[in-house]
């Protein structure tokens, strides 16, 4: 493996894989390497990730229930320690192995490695989700420190509260916070859908918040991804940078998205966080 090259300090781009993505590996092997050739040119990639497949698999091989509540997954005491093993032990090992074979200098972390995000239990939901944890601060500086040397942090979705325990996080929910804190050129969420749908069925390239409540009024936009482009809406807006959503069944998509080229739907950010971002 080559040294890692010395990263500019322009702003990166975040990018939360998904459990459908990381299951397509034989698929992926164009991904990994188009996400290995932008982070050589810059100005650099962090991954997040989940894996909620394989979690789901070692679970029912357990006997131990799966149960997912208002889009997240309820998470017992008497199985937060199973889910760290897999996602920061197979998972992110297998996703850094990946991208190692295809040229990157990927580093292996957990949310909170260098104190990267703080977290605490979940306050949000109307019932006890379990070890399931939300984001209540960060410091980037570890992920700066190796973007600039080159380094692309792979980082799983595990965290630990201020009492040093482990927290599963919302892998997109974490993901944003990343990126609002290192002020990312892009977030890019590789999701269960190809993008936002207008009232004719097709994806809309391009959506501004405004657009977004429109189609919510208009009963275009229902259920759960009401909650979900509010918040990218919501991350453009702290950013200052657009966010996109994609499907995770075509690696291709992304890798297009990576190269320059487009796919899935672009949320906006306002004028205004455009304005305050070009003053910071």
């Amino acid at each position: 493996m080559n040294a890692a090259t010395p990263q500019s300090h322009a702003a990166p781009i975040v990018i939360k894989i998904g459990g459908t993505t990381l299951e397509a590996n034989a698929a992926a092997n164009a991904l990994w390497f188009a996400l290995a050739d932008h982070h050589r040119r810059g100005p650099g990639i962090v991954l997040v990730h989940g894996g909620g497949k394989a979690v789901d698999r070692l679970l029912s091989r357990l006997n131990m229930p799966v149960e997912r509540r208002d889009g997240i997954r309820v998470t017992p005491e008497n199985q937060i320690d199973e889910i760290v093993g897999v996602l920061n032990g197979s998972t992110n090992t297998t996703l850094v192995g990946a991208l190692r074979r295809a040229g990157a200098n990927a580093v292996g972390l957990s949310l909170s490695d260098g104190g990267t995000l703080a977290c605490r239990k979940a306050t949000q939901y109307s019932f006890d989700p379990g070890r399931v944890g939300e984001a209540v601060g960060a410091d980037p500086t570890l992920l700066r420190t190796l973007l600039a040397s080159g380094y692309m942090p792979v980082l799983s979705s595990i965290a630990l509260d201020a009492d040093g325990k482990a927290l599963n996080i919302n892998a997109d929910d974490a993901a944003a916070a990343l990126a609002t804190h290192l002020r990312a050129s892009m977030l890019v969420l590789m999701t269960d859908v190809p993008g936002v749908k207008g009232a004719d069925g097709t994806i809309i390239p391009r959506i501004t918040r405004e657009q977004i409540e429109s189609l919510i009024v208009a009963n275009v936009v229902t259920g759960g991804m009401i909650p979900k482009l509010r918040a990218a809406a919501d991350v453009a807006d702290a950013s200052g940078s657009p966010v996109i959503i994609l499907s995770g069944d075509d690696p291709s998509r992304l890798a297009a998205v990576v190269s320059g080229g487009s796919a899935g739907t672009m949320i906006l950010p306002t004028k205004s966080a455009l304005a305050a971002k070009e003053r910071a």
